[in-house]
C-alpha cells in the first residue's frame, strides 16, 4: 500500500485549496487524541487524491489543533512537505474569560503567532500567511514592518488577506517590498454579494449589497488571487434546501451533473472558477467522499457554457438579473 508520501502531486496551480478548519476535533481546549490525528490523514489523503496541493489554515482553527494534527500528518509523511503549499492565517482572538474575541494585527503578535503556527506545523516555514480579518486598531507600517521581518527571516514566503477591501490592500501594500498574494473572501452561489455589487450599480437594491465595490477588479489588476472560503455554500445545494430557490439551484446543479458526468459538488466549484477572476475555491469538507467529490475541479476546466453558469446564478438569486 502507498503512503501518502509516495501518492502526493507536485504543488502546482491552485485551482482549489483544502481548508484545515474541520480537523483536529472539538472546538474547544480539549487535547486531541488518535482518531483525530486518523481522521486528519484520510482527509489529507482524499485531498491529495483529488489532486489538491495547497492546505488552508488558521491559528484558531479548533483552538490551535487542526494546525497541530496537521502537523502530526506531515511528521507521519516523509517528504510530503516538500510536495504542498502550506497557508495559514492570524489576526483573531478567541475570546476566553479573561477577555473577548478580538481581532490583533500589532506588529509583536502576528510574529508571535506565527511562531506558534510554525511548531503546530513541525515546519520551517509557512509558504502564505494570510492576515485573517481587518484590525481597526492596526498600523499598516507596524504590520508592514512584522511581515517583512518573517520575510528577510525566512519564515514566510509570501503574504495575502482575507475578507479585506481594495482600500485596506492598498494602505497595507504600501508598507511592504513584497506584492501582496491573495485575497481570501466568502464567495459562492449562494453568498453572490461579490458578484451582485457589479450588476447593481445604479439600481434601487444597490444599498443592499455589503460587498466593497471594486475589490475584484482591484484584486485583478494587481495579480492577487481571490480565494472562496464557504465554497460549497455549506451544504445548501448539496444537502438539505430551505428556500424555493436553494431547491430549484440543487435539481439544475445535479442535473448538470449528470450531463457533463461530474459531480454536483464540482458544478458549483466550476461555476465559481469560470468567472475570469480566476477564483480559487477552499474545500473544507473533513469527509474523505465530499473531498473525492469535489476532484474534477482540482483537475479539468469548468466545462460551464455562459448560458448555463448565467443560468445557475439567475436559479440560485431567485429572481431576473436588472
Amino acid at each position: 500500500m502507498t503512503t501518502i508520501a509516495e501518492t502526493a502531486p507536485r504543488a502546482g496551480g491552485e485551482r482549489l485549496l483544502y481548508g484545515c478548519m474541520g480537523l483536529g476535533g472539538s472546538w474547544d481546549t480539549t487535547a486531541y487524541g488518535a482518531a483525530d490525528i486518523a481522521a486528519a490523514e484520510a482527509a489529507v489523503s482524499a485531498a491529495l487524491d483529488s489532486g489538491i496541493t495547497v492546505f488552508d489554515h488558521a491559528d484558531i482553527y479548533r483552538h490551535g489543533k487542526s494546525e497541530a494534527v496537521f502537523g502530526e500528518v506531515l511528521a507521519r509523511a516523509p517528504g510530503l512537505r516538500e510536495r504542498i503549499v502550506v497557508q495559514t492565517k492570524c489576526g483573531i482572538r478567541l475570546g476566553d474569560r479573561d477577555r473577548p474575541g478580538m481581532y490583533d494585527l500589532r506588529g509583536e503578535s502576528i510574529v508571535r503567532r506565527v511562531e506558534e503556527s510554525l511548531a503546530r506545523l513541525r515546519t520551517d516555514v509557512v509558504d502564505v500567511l494570510l492576515l485573517h480579518r481587518p484590525d481597526p486598531l492596526a498600523d499598516p507600517e507596524d504590520v508592514g514592518s512584522a511581515l517583512m521581518s518573517l520575510h528577510r527571516q525566512k519564515l514566510v514566503r509570501g503574504f495575502g488577506v482575507s475578507n479585506m477591501s481594495a482600500s485596506q490592500i492598498a494602505a497595507l501594500q504600501a508598507h511592504l517590498d513584497v506584492p501582496l498574494v491573495a485575497n481570501q473572501l466568502e464567495m459562492s452561489l449562494h453568498s453572490r454579494d461579490w458578484l451582485e455589487s457589479g450588476v447593481l450599480v445604479n439600481t434601487a437594491h444597490a444599498a443592499s449589497v455589503g460587498f466593497p465595490h471594486g475589490t475584484l477588479e482591484h484584486c485583478r489588476a494587481h495579480g492577487i488571487r481571490l480565494q472562496a472560503w464557504g465554497a460549497l455554500a455549506r451544504g445548501r445545494y448539496t444537502g438539505l434546501q430551505q428556500t424555493p430557490a436553494e431547491q430549484a439551484t440543487a435539481r439544475l446543479a445535479a442535473s448538470l451533473a449528470r450531463a457533463k458526468g461530474t459531480t454536483p459538488e464540482t458544478i458549483l466549484l466550476w461555476w465559481l472558477r469560470r468567472h475570469p477572476a480566476r477564483i480559487a475555491p477552499v474545500v473544507g469538507s473533513a469527509r474523505p467522499e465530499r473531498i473525492r467529490a469535489c476532484a474534477d475541479a482540482a483537475r479539468r476546466e469548468p466545462d460551464l457554457t455562459h448560458e448555463e453558469w448565467y443560468t445557475l446564478w439567475i436559479t440560485a438569486r431567485g429572481a431576473a438579473l436588472p
